[in-house]
C-alpha cells in the first residue's frame, strides 16, 4: 500500500504597517489577502505582526524594537518565511534579511512566486521571468547572500537559481532577449487574433478568485483549470461561445489584485491584449466577498491603466450561494448600520439600481440565473453583431426565446 505524503508547507510570518493612508481594519484586510497569496506559494502562516508608524524606517521599513521581537519569533519557531505586505526597497530587504538570517519577502515578490508557480505556457513563463529579472535586477546583492544559505521554497522559484557570478550585465542582457523574444510571440498572437475574422469579441475580466473560469467553463463547456487559490489562471483562455445560433468568442484573462505589480501589468501587457481589443467585457464579481466593492475599483483602475475603461461592461456578480450578511434586530439602535449588513436586496437598491440591466447575480458554480445571463449576454452580441454585418439582421431573432 502506497502512503500518501502529506503536503508540507514552509513556516511563514506576516508583517503589516498602519499609518495615514491604510488603518487597522484596511491592514488586516491587506493581510487576509496576503495569508491567502502565502498559501497559495506553498506557505502556512503562524503569526502575523502590526506596527502603527506615521514614517517607515528607511533602513528596515518597521522600528528597530518590532524587528527585534520579529527576530525572537523567528528563531524560537523555524521560521522560512518573513513576508511584507508592503513593498521592500532593495536597500530595506538586504538590510532586514541581515538582521533576520531568513528569507524577506514582500506582496511583489510573492506574487512574482505563485505566477512563476502557475505559468503553464511558455509566452506565461517567458513574461514572468521577464518580471521578476526586473524585479531582482535591483536587489541582485541581497539575492546572492540568501541563495548562498537557503535554496527552494516561497520566492526562490525561477531567475533566482541561476549561478551566483551572475552579473547586473548578464541580467540585462536576458531582459533584453526576453523582451525580443516577447515581441515576437506578440507578433505571432496578433495574427492568431486577425485569423479568428470578425466574431465579436467578449473577455471576462475581474479580480482573482472571483470565478471566472468556473463561468468559463459552464458557458463554454471547455475544462480550464480552476480552483479555489489566487491566480489559478494564467494564461489566457479563448473558445468560440454559441448561444442559440449566435457564435462569438469568449476569453478568460489573469485575474487582477490589489497593490498589482508594475512588473506583471508591463510584462503581461501582450496577455491583456484580449481585453483591449473584446467588444464586450464581462466584470465578474464575487459578492461574497466582504470587500468586493474594493475589488471593483481595482480592477476599474488596471482597465483604466490599459485603456480599457470606456469599454462596453455587464456587471456579474458571481457567487451569490455564497452570500452572507450580518442581521440587525430592529429593536438595536446601537448598532450602526453598515455595508456588512446589506441583504442583497439592499444592495440592488444602491448604485447597483444605477447601472440598471448592466448587473447580473449568478452562481457559476451552481449554475443558478444562468439562462438570464445567457440572454443578456446574446442580446448584447447580438446588437454588435447585426451593427457590423447588418445584413445578417434576419438570421438572428432580438430575443433568445424565439428560438
Amino acid at each position: 500500500m502506497i502512503e500518501k505524503k502529506s503536503i508540507e508547507y514552509e513556516r511563514a510570518v506576516l508583517i503589516g504597517v498602519i499609518n495615514r493612508e491604510q488603518n487597522e481594519e484596511k491592514v488586516n484586510e491587506y493581510l487576509d489577502e496576503l495569508e491567502f497569496l502565502t498559501y497559495t506559494a506553498g506557505g502556512e502562516v503562524t503569526k502575523r505582526f502590526i506596527q502603527r508608524m506615521e514614517i517607515p524606517n528607511p533602513k528596515t521599513l518597521i522600528g528597530s524594537g518590532k524587528i527585534l521581537e520579529v527576530e525572537a519569533y523567528v528563531k524560537k519557531n523555524d521560521i522560512g518565511s518573513v513576508i511584507f505586505d508592503d513593498e521592500l526597497s532593495p536597500a530595506q530587504q538586504n538590510n532586514i534579511e541581515k538582521l533576520l538570517k531568513c528569507k524577506i519577502l514582500d506582496r511583489t515578490s510573492l506574487i512574482l512566486d505563485i505566477f512563476a508557480q502557475r505559468a503553464q505556457t511558455s509566452y506565461a513563463r517567458t513574461q514572468v521571468e521577464l518580471a521578476q529579472y526586473e524585479y531582482l535586477l535591483p536587489r541582485l546583492t541581497g539575492l546572492w547572500t540568501h541563495l548562498e544559505r537557503q535554496k527552494g521554497g516561497i520566492g526562490m522559484r525561477g531567475p533566482g537559481e541561476t549561478e551566483i557570478e551572475t552579473d547586473r550585465r548578464i541580467v540585462r542582457d536576458r531582459i533584453s532577449l526576453l523582451k525580443k523574444k516577447l515581441l515576437k510571440i506578440d507578433r505571432q498572437m496578433e495574427t492568431q487574433r486577425g485569423n479568428r475574422g470578425a466574431l465579436v469579441r467578449v473577455a471576462l475580466v475581474g479580480y482573482t478568485n472571483v470565478g471566472k473560469s468556473t463561468l468559463m467553463n459552464v458557458i463554454s463547456k471547455s475544462d480550464v483549470f480552476a480552483e479555489n487559490k489566487l491566480f489559478a489562471t494564467l494564461d489566457t483562455t479563448v473558445r468560440k461561445v454559441v448561444i442559440g445560433n449566435l457564435p462569438f468568442l469568449l476569453s478568460d484573462t489573469v485575474g487582477f489584485i490589489r497593490k498589482l505589480p508594475t512588473q506583471l501589468v508591463e510584462s503581461f501587457k501582450s496577455t491583456l491584449d484580449e481585453v483591449r481589443e473584446a467588444d464586450l467585457l464581462l466584470h465578474v464579481v464575487d459578492i461574497s466577498h466582504p470587500q468586493f466593492e474594493e475589488h471593483i475599483d481595482s480592477v476599474n483602475q488596471i482597465l483604466d491603466e490599459i485603456k480599457s475603461a470606456d469599454k462596453k461592461i455587464i456587471m456579474v456578480f458571481n457567487k451569490i450561494d455564497l452570500y452572507a450578511h450580518e442581521t440587525i434586530e430592529d429593536d438595536d439602535l446601537t448598532t450602526a448600520r453598515t455595508n456588512r449588513h446589506f441583504t442583497m436586496d439592499d444592495w440592488k437598491k444602491t448604485w447597483m439600481d444605477k447601472i440598471g440591466d448592466r448587473a447580473l447575480f449568478i452562481s457559476a458554480l451552481n449554475k443558478e440565473n444562468l439562462d438570464e445571463f445567457r440572454t443578456r449576454v446574446y442580446r448584447e452580441v447580438r446588437d454588435i453583431h447585426v451593427t457590423r454585418f447588418p445584413y445578417n439582421n434576419f438570421l438572428y431573432p432580438e430575443n433568445l426565446d424565439q428560438y
